[in-house]
């Protein structure tokens, strides 16, 4: 029985995943190998697909312990819940920008996630939508309305789709990179240029599974582009407007990261620590409120703008920087002027 049919014939939902070691592969066993690529896998989890045999290495069922080598292609199929018992309506308040019988567009706040998953079963973007919205159109992960995320520390605009010709017709636009979208980042350091591009390969960090990585030579990862204008400079902190060219999972923040900029407060990509300023104890207190202030990585989807799926007129929206970065830009701003005056 193929690895299709296992999962056609069980009543459990199965997740697939096929993986191509790239060429620089060191041996490394089977389930550490996934544990980089596959997000809120368990090793165990793995370990007992692999018992299982449904854990392939060139269409070969084998043990935990096989080391994956240059080239092999390694499949797995791994049990989950039924997305049934993930997806409840809750009666959760949005902040809906724009709403009519094809999209809707909604402002998205910090410490929300986007959809259903390991650990985040309740309170989700989506949960509030298919309470808000009956009958959705889901996406090829069974994931309704959605045609595209951000990340649950990251506030700012979505756009769902409502209808199946609208998921398909903005699916698209995304596809195509048509759509306008507009991020605002205080990240660590002086940037010299006052704009630039940043491009580089991104994909799953091999050494932490849980960060991506930018992999300039390109022999890894999907291709990512991201535009970037400095907006106000704060010495040790600079606000970037970020422009997006394609969509990559965590792409503004492994961009930045790549170039030595790291998002400020990004805990994930080390944006927690003082990266950049002096030692004194003075500093250190007024980051570490700054910290307190914007207590997630200082990320914000400010601009959003696509063709409308049935007028065909180009839609753009904004939302305003929420108070938690505007505080935080407050801070700098004050450190900043007071630090010229002692000098």
């Amino acid at each position: 029985m193929s690895l299709e049919e296992i999962g056609a014939e069980n009543e459990e939902f199965y997740e697939h995943f096929k993986y191509v070691a790239h060429v620089g592969q060191e041996p490394l066993r089977v389930d550490k190998f996934l544990m980089n690529f596959i997000e809120n896998a368990t090793r165990n989890k793995i370990q007992q697909a692999a018992k299982a045999g449904n854990v392939l290495v060139n269409e070969v069922s084998v043990k935990p312990n096989y080391k994956v080598k240059p080239n092999d292609v390694v499949r797995v199929v791994l049990s989950h819940p039924p997305h049934e018992n993930l997806l409840v309506a809750e009666d959760i308040p949005l902040d809906i920008l724009f709403e009519d019988d094809q999209v809707l567009v909604v402002n998205k706040p910090a410490g929300m996630v986007v959809h259903p998953g390991h650990g985040n079963y309740s309170g989700t973007l989506v949960n509030a939508l298919i309470h808000h919205i009956e009958n959705l159109p889901t996406n090829s992960n069974e994931r309704p309305g959605l045609v595209h995320r951000i990340d649950k520390d990251t506030s700012g605009l979505l756009v769902v789709a409502k209808t199946e010709f609208a998921m398909a017709h903005l699916s698209k636009q995304f596809f195509d990179r048509t759509t306008e979208r507009l991020y605002y980042a205080i990240v660590w350091g002086n940037l010299e240029d006052d704009e630039g591009t940043i491009e580089g390969n991104i994909g799953r960090s091999l050494k932490n599974r849980l960060q991506m990585s930018v992999f300039p030579e390109g022999d890894f990862g999907k291709h990512a582009v991201t535009h970037y204008k400095v907006i106000e400079r704060f010495s040790y902190v600079t606000l970037v407007q970020c422009k997006l060219e394609t969509g990559r999972t965590h792409q503004i923040r492994a961009h930045f990261k790549h170039i030595g900029h790291t998002l400020f407060n990004d805990e994930r990509y080390g944006g927690d620590a003082i990266m950049k300023g002096t030692t004194f104890t003075k500093y250190k207190q007024f980051v570490d409120n700054c910290f307190k202030v914007l207590p997630r990585q200082a990320l914000h989807a400010k601009t959003l703008g696509f063709e409308h799926p049935t007028t065909g007129e180009f839609l753009r929206f904004e939302c305003e920087i929420p108070e938690d970065i505007t505080d935080c830009l407050e801070k700098w701003r004050s450190y900043t002027v007071n630090q010229k005056e002692d000098h």
